[in-house]
Formats: C-alpha cells, structure tokens, sequence
C-alpha cells in the first residue's frame, strides 16, 4: 500500500524510480562518471552504483568544484541520479541541481526515513512537495 509523505521542494521536478540509500554523506567527485559507481573507500555506498536511482542521503561534501564537477561529470555521460532527497542541502548542491534540473527534495516527514530502504520504488513530486512509497 502507497505512502505519500511531505516533502519541501529544493529544484523542481516529478519523477519516480528505484531508491538507493546512504547513510553517509556524499561528494559526486568520488563516484565514476563511467559507472555510476561510488569509489570513495568504506562509503556506505562503496562499489553501488547511483546511475538512474533516487538517491537519498544526509548532506554533501567536498569543496564546491569537485561537487559540481562530480555531478556535471555524471549527467554527461548519463550516469547519475535520477533525483535527490537530502537531509541537509547545502548551497553546492543546490545551484548545481537546479542548473542540471534535477529534482530534488528535502525536510521530508522523519517517519520516511524510517520506513524507506534499498530497493524501495518512490514517486517524487517536488513540485506538490510530496513524496509516495510505493
């Protein structure tokens, strides 16, 4: 049964798919343009590939240029996130969203982070500010 949970939108955008979750947080840098795949050693996510999922994570880090370039460098070559749900955007990730128009979301309800896991298929609607389990 589908749970919708609110959500604050942060770049616009509606979209659904497959959710890959960290609990760490992320630097786009640090994950192969190639692949998808997170190379940052013992990452939550390490050898995980985030090409076409929703990536859900706490913040980023890294300076500016590595962040951008790191998320430039995947939707380039196609293969990064379909869209993000952050915790805690910071500045950096946001410009860089929006330019890239990428949907992304945060201060999503607390009992979400509860209920969602690896695998999960959500539907994101950032320009309603909701999120649906489903």
């Amino acid at each position: 049964m589908a749970e919708t949970f609110s959500c604050h939108k942060v770049s616009e955008g509606v979209i659904e798919g497959e959710v890959l979750v960290s609990t760490d947080d992320l630097c786009f840098y640090l994950v192969d343009p190639e692949t998808g795949k997170v190379i940052e050693k013992n990452h939550a996510l390490e050898g995980q590939s985030v090409a076409d999922k929703i990536l859900i994570f706490p913040s980023g880090k890294g300076s500016s240029v590595v962040q951008a370039d790191g998320m430039y460098q995947l939707k380039m070559t196609g293969k990064g996130p379909k869209a993000l749900i952050i915790r805690y955007p910071d500045t950096v990730l946001v410009a860089s969203s929006i330019i890239m128009e990428l949907p992304v979301v945060d201060k999503v309800d607390e009992a979400f982070y509860e209920k969602i896991k690896n695998g999960d298929h959500v539907l994101l609607d950032a320009d309603k500010g909701q999120v649906t389990i489903q």
